[in-house]
């Protein structure tokens, strides 16, 4: 595919219009160059040719930000995202793979980086690809935001990957930074639990493995000496099994370290649904409820794939 995309763009005369813009930006002449881009743009899409666009505005915004030209660069991703939306482009490899490119491009104090990543996300979400696409794309979005020691975005993004390994040895390093040594297990829970609410109860097995075998915090187990990751533990192994009963008594035996995060409460409510068939709890008043709707909200939320930004969500979790 990628092979007959390149060929198509090349009879178009792509190929010579992208050297002579390359030496331009070479040149330094880099306003000249991004007002071509743009205009070579419009004029692609008005005689629909999407093909020779994505590939222009790949090459152009590529070269642009590797010359440090970040603004011109960001507004030629950002367009070139509304070209995959407008020709409803594929969410395949090849694609996925130049829009985490042109983001790791863009530095993090660019404003236009966020807009570009809410639009991509939504184009992917918009074409309901599967399920292994949208977890490849999320895997590498939060390894460069990793990188980049981001780690409210790098947990979020990671979360919504199958890439466990990494999210535990993510959770290790945001906790050896920025974590107080009694939190070394809070930092796994919440994520353990967040991946079991949203049905991923394997890669929730891998990152807790992850965590607990490389934290140079935690020297041995299971069993472990912390009462929580023995909990989360069990706990894995009750959900793998379908223990209802197990799962209950989990809960009240491990009520004292549960009761540390009262968000804790609300995510064993959501598992107990997913895996055991319990019946959810009835709808509360006052702050509790309150919380309570708003992690109903953003865990349904993520059934249907809805791309929210790193912040607004990790505000709720």
């Amino acid at each position: 595919m990628r092979k007959d995309f390149i060929m198509s763009a090349k009879r178009g005369g792509t190929s010579r219009v992208l050297r002579k813009l390359e030496v331009s930006v070479e040149e330094g002449k880099y306003y000249e160059a991004h007002q071509m881009y743009r205009t070579l743009y419009f004029r692609y899409m008005a005689q629909n040719k999407h093909a020779e666009a994505i590939e222009l505005l790949y090459s152009g915004a590529s070269l642009l930000l590797e010359h440090e030209q970040f603004g011109s660069g960001a507004d030629l991703s950002i367009l070139l995202v509304e070209v995959f939306q407008t020709s409803k482009a594929p969410v395949i490899d090849e694609n996925i793979d130049r829009i985490c490119e042109l983001f790791q491009l863009i530095p993090q104090q660019v404003p236009e980086r966020q807009t570009f990543l809410s639009n991509s996300l939504s184009w992917v979400h918009s074409m309901k690809p599967p399920g292994t696409y949208i977890s490849r794309l999320h895997q590498q979005l939060g390894t460069i935001l990793w990188q980049e020691k981001n780690f409210f975005g790098a947990r979020y993004h990671l979360l919504r990957s199958n890439d466990g390994e990494s999210c535990g040895a993510m959770l290790i390093d945001n906790h050896t930074q920025k974590g107080l040594a009694s939190e070394v297990d809070l930092f796994v829970a919440q994520t353990v639990l967040q991946f079991l609410c949203f049905n991923n109860k394997s890669t929730a097995s891998v990152t807790f493995f992850a965590y607990t075998a490389k934290h140079p915090a935690i020297m041995s187990g299971p069993p472990f000496v912390l009462p929580l990751l023995n909990f989360l533990w069990l706990l894995l192994m009750a959900v793998d099994k379908g223990q209802v009963t197990v799962f209950t008594v989990l809960c009240e035996v491990y009520h004292p370290s549960i009761k540390r995060d009262p968000t804790y409460n609300m995510y064993l409510d959501k598992i107990g649904q997913v895996f055991f068939g319990v019946t959810p709890p009835p709808p509360q008043n006052g702050p509790q409820g309150m919380l309570g709707s708003l992690m109903r909200s953003f865990l349904g939320g993520e059934d249907s794939d809805a791309p929210d930004s790193p912040l607004e969500a990790e505000e709720v979790d």
